[in-house]
């Protein structure tokens, strides 16, 4: 999902970026082009990520079906995520299609089919058994209640001001660092940039900017607190610090995964504190994000860019703060423990050597 979302949603923005928000409204580039006319070339952008963002939902869907029952699932996972998307379910549809086709494929595989069948069974009869299973739940059973779910969710971003806006930062910034870069983080992500494209609002681009802003804290705070307290961490750690510079502020939050796996009873918490502050401030700042994804080189597409950094730069000071406590007061311990078995040795070495 992330590559399609990148690069349409990069191209959607720098279209905003050279042609402004009524670029929208432009002919068809097949149509009018002119080669040294800028908004032709902002109309390209523009229209080449709306083709590319617009897969966003059928990959969603596609691929998660793939988790589930390997390649027979992708068919009808796209044709889930495509109905999704035509029905207006959003993301949401999207994920229900995906389980749905996943689940539908998976059922099927179990029933028993003569040998002669069993070549034609990836190729016609699971794709169009679940093809038309997926399509009829989608269009008949769930797919209106999950539209309009959809459409109360963006209502309600479009309403959240003050206080609950802020509330929403928070939830959203320890989504996006309590797995870094797992399923509970693409959720947060998928949230975010479902609500991008040319109808964006001021509420789902600030959502975005939250998400975004505290996706960039884990991998910074990780870079910070190793070239702060460089002892607290393991040579690899502090080798793999100097990456995590680079991967956070390119909105990259797995590259503190390696930091979690090694000790993730100090760095997930700490990185969800962070995250959650980012979030908060980006909202109480009321940043603003139309690409969704590149970290700092898409500053200039960031409303309030200043405030936002300072949302950022706290967030990191806050993870890395908290990692170098909780490290720190792991020190003692173990040098307490190292301590006692060296004063049982002493005696016994001596002892040895008057017997010798």
């Amino acid at each position: 999902m992330v590559p399609f979302v990148a690069a349409g949603g990069l191209l959607i923005a720098l279209g905003f970026a050279i042609g402004g928000y009524e670029i929208n409204t432009a002919k068809s580039v097949v149509d009018h082009f002119v080669w040294a006319e800028a908004a032709s070339w902002a109309a390209l952008f523009f229209q080449v990520g709306g083709l590319a963002f617009g897969f966003l939902v059928p990959v969603l869907a596609g691929y998660i079906a793939y988790g589930m029952a390997d390649r027979p699932g992708l068919v009808p996972g796209f044709v889930g995520g495509a109905v999704a998307v035509t029905i207006n379910a959003g993301f949401l549809g999207g994920l229900a299609a995906g389980l749905i086709a996943g689940a539908t494929v998976m059922a099927i595989q179990k029933v028993r089919i003569p040998p002669v069948l069993r070549g034609i069974m990836p190729v016609v009869v699971i794709p169009l058994i679940s093809s038309a299973v997926v399509g009829f739940l989608m269009f008949l059973v769930v797919g209106e209640p999950i539209a309009s779910l959809q459409s109360g969710l963006t209502d309600w971003l479009e309403s959240l001001d003050g206080s609950n806006a802020i509330i929403l930062g928070v939830i959203l910034g320890l989504m996006m660092c309590f797995d870094l870069g797992g399923p509970l983080n693409k959720v947060a992500y998928a949230f975010a940039v479902g609500g991008l494209g040319a109808n964006a609002t001021d509420g789902n681009l600030k959502v975005m900017a939250a998400v975004m802003g505290a996706g960039m804290v884990p991998p910074l705070a990780m870079a910070l607190a190793t070239t702060v307290r460089g002892k607290l961490f393991t040579k690899a750690e502090r080798e793999n610090g100097k990456a995590a510079w680079v991967l956070g502020a390119s909105f990259i939050t797995e590259g503190a995964i390696p930091f979690a796996a090694a000790d993730p009873l100090r760095v997930i918490p700490a990185s969800m504190a962070g995250g959650a502050v980012t979030g908060a401030l980006s909202m109480a700042f009321g940043a603003t994000l139309q690409a969704p994804h590149g970290g700092i080189f898409v500053v200039p597409l960031i409303g309030q860019p200043l405030l936002y950094l300072v949302a950022v730069v706290a967030g990191t000071c806050v993870s890395a703060g908290l990692v170098i406590l909780l490290k720190g007061m792991r020190k003692p311990a173990a040098a307490e423990a190292t301590v006692p078995a060296q004063a049982q040795a002493a005696p016994v070495t001596a002892k040895e050597t008057v017997s010798v």
